[in-house]
């Protein structure tokens, strides 16, 4: 699958506005640049989102980007 750092920024890559790091316990977190408004938070949008893997994580994002939250 590559190293963390590869996958990291492949993500970071393919989701721009989001900063990728994995916990010691190795879950993998994406946690926004910048803020979001109020109206944003209120319709689902999440500062952090946080995954068993890397694949878990690119769907949350997914989710975030596409899925009706974070369309900004």
């Amino acid at each position: 699958m590559g190293d963390f750092d590869e996958l990291k920024a492949a993500i970071e890559e393919e989701f721009p506005g989001w900063q990728v790091w994995r916990s010691d316990a190795g879950r993998w977190y994406a946690t926004r640049i910048g803020d979001l408004t109020d109206a944003e938070l209120q319709a689902g949008c999440a500062m952090t989102v946080a995954a068993d893997d890397s694949e878990g994580l690119r769907r949350l994002l997914v989710e975030q980007t596409h899925g009706g939250h974070g369309d900004r």
